[in-house]
């Protein structure tokens, strides 16, 4: 047999010179497509006639026989097992007895061509110099009228009754008298009397059938592709359909070969068939070539997938844009397209409970979509659990949340991933997606190009009567406000800020307990953050001093930073250590705290307010500048609306200055005469450093300083902070 096969380099290794010449000519897969006149040869034998053939159950029935043949029948006739086989399987031919009338209306038209096929594999294979290329050739001419698929299957079929034959009389003639006459008629007493010879010239053909069988699914497959999605016409569906006559004529061609290896065993002796070694080269260097193929084929066909695939997202993205802009009757369309469109299981599970639940109850309820990807921070789940558990026991606030897990899947998914996922939502006492592959991969695509997700927590409100967009991002209001912020819209979130000043009550809002007691007795209040433990030292010394002198009751509170956890509970140690003031010990607080304050500058920007025309803005940037800082910072009040507030240097120096101002802190009171003296030591020579977390939409060209109403510069900073 011929053979353009590509061999592996260790399969040349004790070849003869001429199997060793024939490994070095071969060429590359699909060679035979580059030879214009085969290809043509191969293509003239095809004239379809529209005829359509069930290629699944027809190889089903054919997969069937190669299974229970080899290596089932060798292990049979090695254990003299044959007839036991055979009872042991009587009952399973019995359950499948009803299965098989099914297929009978199938094979009824098919019948003929197969026992035409079986008898042209079995009559050429049997006489003297038979030629492979030719015998495939009158193949593909008798299954002419059938598409490529199609006579594969049918091939295949062709050669599995010939194989099966061989392998049940081979199974059943030491016991069976039928069997017997028949087996001694072809010589098969003799075959198997040397079965242990013959093992690796099965084992090659069972390998053969194999890489057959794995090429005819692929080709199978590309038939089943949508061709709402795919269409023969263009790429990449056109590019891969140009190898499949080629790939069809190699694989009947492997055909042919397995049948002349079983057709030509018949009749030969011991030592003809010991001596045809290079049979079985030949069978192996086909498998390789059938291999290659297989892998081409199968890289073709993942291409398709991935067209297809990228088509359904994308109509699966403009269907979650038609259905936003378009009137909804109630919001479950849009509940069930933004988290699970099946009615095949409950997608949802409530965290901590694990309790499972369809989309539906959610219906006309205000849900707010909570995004964000696996690196949510546990602070930020607690408060918002916090916030969350208090609202199930207020009947006013009826609102659900459900966490969507925004995660790219495509770039794959691991066991750190999968933990990580589920730490998280076992802290989450609301719905979430049961899983992250249950989200479409266009939600993703949506939140991120509509919603402007990048990486930041957010909080989508979604009204109740049509499941619309009622505020891009309510986290901001949930942070600042808590259930105060019901129904978590854009208009609530505008109401509260038409009844809200630069207050204390706005910046601490009952962080610390201490802080509620101190405002209602009436008492003076510094927060301060800083991370120079000596700076602090003088600091609080003086300011007691300076309290003391004054004749006020001041009240001190570390307030920390935003970004450095570690630090701040050192800090905190020795400052509690020392007795130098009160401390946010809980670093959940020293994180809500910052939170809060940067949550209003985007609650802010997200209404379209400025930061020269806002106070509070301006005052928010001022902290947050104090926070990027270096320095340390103190904030000084008396009541809701009495604040002064400076970085390190102006109120060292203002302590220190006490006796210039002391007057006017009698007349005039201690605040207000603070902030005249800041005033007076304020030159215009400064440097504001503000940092925001990056929030895709959310940061605007242009922040003025607080403090000059200049232009501030715009640097991009990276940070990975593992503290």
């Amino acid at each position: 047999m011929a053979s353009h096969a590509l061999v592996p380099a260790a399969t040349t290794r004790g070849m003869k010179p001429t199997q060793q010449a024939m490994a070095k000519r071969e060429r590359p897969v699909f060679s035979m497509s580059d030879d214009h006149a085969m290809s043509k040869k191969i293509l003239d034998t095809h004239n379809p006639d529209g005829r359509e053939v069930d290629v699944n159950v027809i190889l089903h029935i054919a997969e069937e026989v190669f299974q229970h043949a080899y290596p089932a029948g060798m292990d049979g006739v090695l254990h003299g097992a044959g007839a036991h086989h055979l009872e042991g399987n009587i009952e399973a031919l019995k359950l499948e007895e009803k299965a098989s009338l099914a297929f009978d209306g199938i094979l009824e038209g098919l019948a003929y061509i197969i026992h035409k096929v079986s008898c042209e594999l079995t009559c050429k294979c049997s006489s003297g110099g038979h030629d492979t290329h030719s015998t495939t050739m009158s193949v593909l001419g008798m299954l002419s009228g059938y598409q490529w698929d199609a006579k594969l299957v049918i091939s295949l079929s062709a050669f599995a009754v010939t194989y099966g034959e061989f392998w049940l009389v081979a199974q059943m003639f030491a016991t069976h008298p039928l069997a017997k006459s028949v087996a001694i008629l072809k010589q098969l007493p003799d075959i198997m009397e040397h079965h242990g010879s013959l093992r690796s010239r099965f084992d090659a053909i069972n390998e053969l059938i194999k890489a057959i069988l794995e090429v005819t699914k692929i080709i199978i497959e590309f038939k089943k592709l949508p061709s709402q999605y795919i269409t023969e016409d263009q790429p990449p569906l056109s590019v891969a359909i140009t190898h499949i006559p080629t790939a069809v004529y190699w694989t009947i061609k492997s055909i042919v070969a397995c049948a002349s290896q079983l057709t030509t065993l018949l009749g030969m002796s011991y030592d003809m068939i010991v001596a045809s070694t290079a049979d079985t080269w030949e069978m192996s260097s086909s498998t390789h070539k059938l291999r290659n193929i297989s892998e081409h084929l199968r890289a073709e066909l993942n291409r398709c997938y991935q067209h297809i695939q990228d088509k359904m997202h994308i109509e699966y993205f403009q269907m979650l844009v038609h259905l936003f802009e378009a009137t909804q009757f109630d919001n479950m369309k849009i509940m069930r397209a933004m988290i699970y469109i099946k009615d095949d299981l409950l997608p949802l599970e409530v965290g901590t409970t694990h309790t499972r639940a369809s989309v539906e109850v959610l219906r006309r309820k205000t849900v707010l979509l909570l995004l964000s990807d696996l690196e949510a921070s546990h602070e930020e789940i607690l408060v918002l659990s916090q916030i969350y558990l208090e609202s199930r026991s207020r009947p006013e606030f009826q609102y659900e949340i459900v966490w969507l897990p925004i995660v790219d899947r495509s770039k794959g998914w691991n066991d750190a991933q999968e933990q990580k996922f589920k730490e998280l939502q076992a802290l989450m006492p609301w719905y979430t997606l049961h899983h992250p592959s249950l989200l479409e991969p266009a939600i993703v695509k949506f939140v991120k190009e509509k919603w402007n997700f990048s990486k930041k927590m957010m909080l989508v409100t979604l009204d109740p009567q049509q499941g619309k967009v009622a505020c891009p991002n309510a986290i901001h209001m949930a942070w600042i406000w808590g259930n105060l912020a019901y129904p978590f819209t854009i208009s609530k979130e505008e109401s509260l800020w038409n009844m809200e000043s630069w207050r204390l009550e706005l910046v601490v809002d009952g962080i610390d307990p201490n802080l509620i007691d101190w405002m209602a007795s009436g008492k003076f209040i510094c927060l301060y953050g800083g991370e120079d433990m000596d700076w602090i030292r003088n600091f609080t010394k003086s300011a007691r001093s300076v309290a003391q002198r004054a004749g006020i009751d001041l009240q001190m509170l570390y307030v920390g930073k935003s970004n450095n956890k570690e630090r701040v509970r050192r800090i905190n140690s020795m400052i509690t250590a020392e007795n130098l003031s009160y401390c946010l010990m809980d670093l959940t607080s020293v994180w809500y705290f910052w939170t809060r304050i940067e949550s209003m500058f985007y609650s802010k920007m997200q209404l379209g307010k400025t930061i020269q025309e806002d106070k509070v803005m301006q005052e928010v940037l001022t902290m947050l500048s104090f926070d990027g800082s270096d320095q340390g910072w103190a904030l000084i009040s008396r009541g809701s609306f009495e604040m002064a507030r400076a970085k390190s240097q102006i109120i060292t120096k203002t302590l220190e200055d006490y006796t210039i101002w002391e007057e006017d802190a009698r007349s005039k009171g201690f605040v207000p005469a603070l902030i005249e003296y800041f005033l007076q030591l304020h030159t215009p020579q400064h440097c504001n450093r503000l940092i925001l977390p990056g929030l895709d939409g959310d940061i605007p060209e242009m922040i003025v300083c607080a403090e000059c109403g200049r232009a501030m510069e715009r640097f991009f900073m990276y940070r990975c902070c593992t503290d």
